[in-house]
């Protein structure tokens, strides 16, 4: 666990650079084995054709003898001019017909022919020396018992060779494990400098500087998707933070007008005695500032449950028709004071929080009749299909600027004057919550304007409702 830990620590230039560096090394030091276990083996066979080509001379030296001194003779005449090369000649009873010079009992090793072997084909070490040897019978021409013949060859010249075959290659081998380190160090260095590139420009980005952008044509294939999905999150920073700002000045701005009438009020009251009708009016008039700022603080909190994602509270299935009509019921006398005619038509069932689908209904009807001229119409159309559950808020009046239209959903957002009313008690925060209601279902809000017409359809779908964004 420790070693793994170590290892999973260790920087990734280093890593890859031991990876490639142990590869490298496995490949060249096998290579090199490879090859000296070939170089033996094919001294092994140089020396088995010789000592096989030396068998057939001493079989025809034996052939062309005519006694066991001419043998003796012929035989130290053909093998005098092979140095290295040991023969030992002995007939059925073990009597020595020929021995080379040097030649000694103990090389003779424990090489013995059967009664079925022609030949015997072996290695021997005397001392420090390694022999490849060769055993096999001969018949003479003077005589038809066959011989015994041990003949053997010293490998000392190839010992030497495979030594300094060996030193070389131990050079060659660790010169390469460290050029190959190297190369690798190198390698590796160059491949993730687009990495070092990305966090140099990582480090750039701050609370003032969120415009700095992942490099993605410069980068390797293998890091562009790394680069686009870092560029992609930092957009989302840079909108969430943008909003952010752009709602904590809104904040501020909305908060200023109560707190300075709540002040100001006070103020005068406190310059001089006053009568209790006129400080009732005052704390009246205070009290509908604090309403105003508690709304707002309820309303904040709303969009915070909604917009971090929680799960919706109480989940259930309803009709959307009878909900609506409560709320028709609720603002029919706010309708009749303004001489508008509310419309209800189509029915389907959403699954989903009653009282949050309740608010953001009621919201769109609100705004609804603030922004309808009187003898105008509000209608609600719900719409059902496999998909989703649709309500549309609909009122005739005034145009919206289309340009207006993607942002009417903002926090504190109000659209043009001629849509602005000072008497309202609005915060600038209703279609805020609506939207942030629909997609805490999963669905959304939309908004259209033209020819006299403005439509607010909320989309809930079928499946998975209330699933957070």
């Amino acid at each position: 666990m420790a070693l793994a830990a170590r290892w999973g620590r260790l920087p990734l230039t280093r890593r890859l650079t031991l990876l490639f560096t142990t590869a490298a090394a496995l490949v060249v030091l096998g290579l090199g084995a490879l090859f000296l276990v070939e170089i033996e083996r094919h001294f092994v066979e140089l020396d088995r054709m010789v000592l096989q080509d030396k068998q057939h001379l001493i079989e025809e030296v034996l052939r062309n003898a005519g006694s066991v001194d001419d043998a003796r003779q012929r035989l130290g005449e053909a093998l005098s001019y092979h140095h290295d090369l040991y023969a030992l000649v002995q007939d059925g009873q073990g009597a020595v017909v020929f021995r080379s010079e040097g030649f000694t009992p103990a090389m003779r090793g424990e090489k013995n022919l059967g009664a079925s072997q022609d030949q015997a084909f072996g290695v021997l070490r005397h001392g420090d020396v390694r022999f490849h040897t060769l055993v096999f019978k001969a018949v003479p021409g003077y005589a038809g018992t066959p011989l015994g013949v041990w003949i053997a060859a010293d490998t000392q010249h190839h010992t030497q060779f495979l030594d300094g075959l060996r030193r070389s290659l131990a050079l060659y081998v660790l010169g390469a494990i460290a050029l190959c380190g190297l190369l690798s160090w190198l390698a590796a260095r160059q491949g993730l400098a687009p990495l070092r590139d990305m966090k140099s420009r990582a480090a750039k980005v701050t609370g003032q500087r969120l415009g700095e952008r992942m490099p993605v044509q410069a980068v390797p294939v293998e890091m562009a998707d790394l680069a686009q999905e870092l560029n992609r999150m930092l957009d989302r920073l840079q909108q969430d933070f943008q909003r952010l700002t752009d709602f904590s000045s809104d904040l501020a701005h909305e908060l200023r007008t109560p707190i300075s009438n709540l002040l100001t009020q006070t103020q005068v009251a406190l310059t001089s005695r006053r009568d209790a009708a006129t400080y009732r009016d005052i704390l009246a008039s205070n009290a509908e500032e604090f309403e105003r700022l508690a709304r707002m603080v309820s309303d904040m909190l709303l969009l915070a449950k909604t917009e971090r994602g929680v799960d919706l509270p109480h989940k259930e299935r309803f009709s959307a028709r009878q909900d609506a009509q409560a709320l028709l019921d609720f603002y029919e006398a706010v309708a009749e004071e303004k001489r508008i005619r509310l419309h209800l038509e189509g029915d389907g069932e959403v699954e989903g929080d009653r009282l949050m689908f309740r608010r953001a209904v009621s919201n769109l009807l609100s705004n609804a009749l603030r922004h309808t001229p009187g003898d105008g119409d509000v209608a609600i159309h719900i719409a059902s299909t496999p998909q989703a559950i649709t309500v549309a808020v609909e009122n005739t009046g005034a145009d919206i600027d289309p340009k207006l239209l993607p942002r009417l959903f903002d926090r504190f957002y109000r659209a043009d004057p001629s849509r602005a009313h000072p008497d309202s008690d609005g915060s600038g925060l209703g279609l805020a919550i609506t939207r942030a209601i629909a997609e805490a279902h999963g669905g959304r809000v939309t908004a259209t304007s033209g020819h006299g017409l403005t439509c607010f359809a909320l989309e809930f779908p079928r499946e998975r409702i209330g699933a957070p964004n």
